[in-house]
């Protein structure tokens, strides 16, 4: 008896799993291009809706790729903490650690003035967009370990901490928002004012700095009042 072969579905059924598939990538790379695109020009607090419009999707195809905005920034950004990561890299390598501490500042605050949205992620917090956060955790750490070179090194005021980057990165966000039309360069003459305020120098204590949770907790209510449905 000759074995006969087993039945084959018809093509189209096939190449149906493989087909969505397909569109589901295709789908979420539009998305991903999109937001990047959206969040430059208008900032984290675009519309959900304003990104499905730019990918040619449906909000509802949006909300099944990412459910909230922070799954959607957490894509988004990716390449950008990767690249923050690697200015990070250069600067733990600069043999001078004071050049490899001013630089990561100019590197990571000129970022801030070409996109919007990564302006306001350095300044909000989003638990639930997991990778992101341990970008940001890790940069945290390098960040530290840039400090204690610099004040070994006898070059940075030793009351700085971690945590007055961030007020610096809140204080460029505002300028930002407040001259990226009319003197689109104003956050230079802020970041040289403080870079040449952190350095060694004669001069009266400072306030103490903001407790990391008070800060997290000003990021998260910053990233908070960015709702996860679309608005009109």
């Amino acid at each position: 008896m000759v074995d006969m072969p087993a039945p084959q579905p018809p093509a189209d059924e096939k190449t149906c799993p493989r087909r969505l598939r397909s569109d589901a990538e295709r789908n979420r790379d539009l998305i991903v291009r999109a937001a990047r695109q959206v969040f430059a020009g208008e900032g984290l607090g675009a519309s959900m809706a304003a990104v499905a419009r730019r990918a040619g999707v449906g909000i509802a195809t949006l909300f099944r790729r990412f459910p909230t905005r922070a799954h959607l920034v957490d894509a988004a950004f990716a390449e950008s903490m990767e690249a923050c990561a690697g200015a990070m890299e250069a600067a733990l390598a600069d043999p001078d650690p004071w050049h490899g501490f001013t630089s990561f500042i100019g590197h990571v605050c000129e970022m801030q003035a070409a996109d919007r949205g990564f302006a306001d992620l350095l300044t909000m917090a989003f638990p639930a967009a997991e990778a992101l956060e341990a970008k940001r955790a890790e940069a945290y750490r390098g960040f530290a370990e840039l400090i204690a070179r610099a004040q070994a090194a006898g070059r940075l005021r030793t009351d700085f901490s971690p945590d007055d980057l961030v007020v610096l990165l809140m204080a460029n966000a505002g300028v930002l928002a407040a001259t990226h039309d009319a003197a689109p360069d104003a956050w230079r003459r802020l970041v040289a004012y403080m870079l040449q305020a952190f350095a060694v120098r004669d001069g009266e204590p400072l306030p103490p700095a903001p407790s990391p949770g008070t800060l997290h907790q000003a990021m998260v209510r910053l990233s908070s009042e960015n709702p996860d449905t679309p608005t009109p």
